[in-house]
């Protein structure tokens, strides 16, 4: 499996990541300081939500310092269903009842030990095939005039 692994700064978080990932034979493509350069949490999340989205990346980790900055940017890509965990449950969770695609984690609350168990937790996780119709509603554009009470609010 290829993983786009990205961040808006390389810290001991992001390097034993991606080595725990690359140790369990996860093809890992850095982005951002992973790859040596330099990107905000925006281009950072945008960038590794359109690597997976285009299927040149079958799944994607993002960081930032609480992760929800990379957690919008990466959902502003069609198809991506990026979840921020703190926890192996909530990775779980997300990927059998939400079939997210991007794992997010914060840099600020995530250690080591808990970042890499809640890798193993996300790969070992499978759709449940019998919410396939539910994830489906969130793929679908909202209805004119629902969008409309939304911007009068």
């Amino acid at each position: 499996m290829r993983m786009a692994v990205g961040s808006d700064e390389r810290t001991p978080v992001t390097d034993a990541v991606v080595e725990h990932l690359r140790g369990v034979g996860i093809d890992v493509e850095p982005h951002g300081p992973l790859a040596g350069r330099q990107l905000d949490w925006v281009d950072v999340g945008r960038e590794v939500g359109e690597r997976v989205a285009s299927g040149a990346c079958e799944q994607g980790v993002l960081f930032c310092w609480t992760g929800t900055g990379v957690s919008i940017a990466a959902n502003k890509v069609p198809g991506i269903r990026a979840a921020l965990c703190g926890d192996a449950q909530t990775a779980t969770g997300a990927r059998r009842w939400n079939d997210a695609n991007v794992l997010v984690m914060s840099l600020r609350s995530t250690p080591e030990a808990v970042a890499k168990e809640i890798c193993d937790a996300w790969l070992e996780a499978q759709p449940d095939e019998s919410e396939q119709a539910t994830i489906a509603k969130v793929e679908r554009p909202q209805p004119a005039a629902v969008a409309q009470k939304v911007r009068e609010k």
